[in-house]
């Protein structure tokens, strides 16, 4: 099943429905960290819940989600924007625990307790960032409890990863439901009662589930409004002109030692792992640019 993301009403607008498929986005995301299971399905769910967030976002907006815990897998960070791109990285990729007491790969163990980090740019002065401390570390709890206390407003969050013996992404995606402000409790009743029914998102993907048959198995005989379903993929902007740009902001007298005790180096990018090397030459080119453009100041 190709990935993409739907977005809908429940209960005559009275629930917002998201539900996304991510197996291809999080499998480039393992091939370009060599992630092991633990590690690969504690960042593959933060991507899913970064694109299940990103409702609302417009033009060069983006929300970037980050989770810093005190265990091994240190931090995670994913970036999703308008048009479905989504890209992340965990800071220790080959983390690999035991399965939990549930049979279930112990991504709560891995991240271990610390907080959890959204920031959201809708073309405004400055991002907003709220944070709340982790309540499970297993990431669909805890952005559930997010929006709950920074954003007032009761959700459903559910987010997995399947991973294959030889490591590989089975399946990867999830849903949320939110309540919003006119919602009955009437209607939180009824949401409730059918939610306890639902099968795993992961389960239902690797079963060949579309993202409607996810709906439909958390929102069994509800009428669903569907307004748009777009596809979204794993994408890295960066590029050499950025990497540049980047030795740039690091000061003349910086670029200069780097040149004349390294005569090169070598950036790797956090989200991808592309590898830019850049000769004396370059870094010489670099050097005279700034040296250039200080002058003009």
């Amino acid at each position: 099943m190709s990935d993409g993301i739907i977005r809908a009403l429940a209960y005559d607008g009275q629930v917002r429905v998201s539900a996304v498929i991510c197996t291809d986005a999080v499998e480039t995301a393992r091939q370009c960290h060599d992630a092991f299971p633990t590690a690969i399905a504690a960042l593959g769910r933060t991507m899913a819940s970064t694109l299940l967030l990103s409702w609302g976002l417009k033009g060069e907006g983006h929300i970037t989600l980050r989770i810093f815990g005190d265990g091994p897998l240190g931090g995670i960070i994913v970036t999703g924007d308008a048009e479905g791109n989504v890209k992340g990285y965990v800071q220790e990729p080959q983390t690999d625990l035991p399965l939990n007491s549930r049979g279930k790969l112990d991504v709560g163990g891995a991240i271990g307790t610390g907080d959890l980090y959204i920031s959201k740019d809708i073309g405004l002065k400055e991002p907003y960032t709220g944070s709340v401390p982790l309540v499970t570390g297993e990431i669909g709890d805890d952005v559930a409890s997010y929006l709950m206390t920074s954003e007032q407003t009761p959700s459903v969050v559910s987010v997995g990863v399947l991973v294959n013996a030889d490591y590989t992404v089975a399946a990867a995606g999830g849903i949320i439901l939110q309540a919003m402000p006119n919602c009955d409790e009437a209607v939180l009743d009824d949401l409730e009662a059918r939610l306890q029914g639902a099968r795993p998102v992961s389960t239902l993907i690797n079963e060949g589930a579309g993202i409607a048959d996810i709906i439909r198995n958390y929102l069994p005989g509800v009428e669903v409004q569907l307004l748009e379903e777009n596809p979204v993929q794993w994408h890295c902007n960066c590029s050499r002109d950025r990497i540049s740009g980047l030795l740039k902001s690091i000061g003349v007298e910086e670029l200069e030692d780097m040149i004349e005790n390294d005569g090169e180096t070598e950036v790797t990018c956090h989200f991808c792992s592309t590898r830019y090397h850049f000769d004396r030459s370059e870094l010489e080119e670099i050097l005279a640019g700034m040296k250039e453009d200080l002058a003009k100041d």
